[in-house]
């Protein structure tokens, strides 16, 4: 069975990743199996971790990744389509891949929302990271 992985942040852009990955179970033979991840950024250490303990942290980090990811699992238990989630905390690109890896996904569909402005040229976009360092092939979606 096949296993795709769809990044999402909440936007509109990484949902349409979701509806092009529903869309596509039409021409599969086999519904694939389908991992949402959504990344975190590593809150500052050090000097917070005095004013917050870590169970404070851990439940933001919780609250804010089920937001993300929200969207994306409503239209999912829409469609019926059987799917897993897991939030992530990290640098957004490294993360993704490192989750792709030790789940053995397929393939990653993630949207490319940013390619091809000046500060994503410049500073190299989360999915152009992402394509760059993933084993398996990545489909960006417009």
């Amino acid at each position: 069975m096949m296993k795709v992985m769809i990044p999402v942040d909440g936007s509109a852009a990484a949902n349409r990743a979701v509806d092009y990955v529903i869309a596509s179970v039409a021409w599969l033979k086999q519904a694939p199996q389908i991992h949402l991840l959504n990344v975190q950024w590593k809150l500052a250490s050090g000097n917070v971790k005095l004013f917050i303990d870590q169970e404070t942290i851990n439940d933001y980090y919780r609250e804010q990744g089920n937001a993300a990811l929200a969207d994306a699992r409503a239209k999912l238990d829409n469609t019926g389509l059987a799917y897993a989630y897991h939030i992530s905390i990290g640098i957004p690109a490294e993360a993704i891949v490192q989750y792709a890896k030790e789940q053995a996904v397929d393939q990653i569909v993630m949207s490319a929302h940013g390619q091809g402005s000046w500060s994503d040229l410049l500073l190299g976009s989360v999915a152009s990271k992402v394509a760059h360092l993933a084993q398996v092939p990545v489909l960006l979606v417009k």
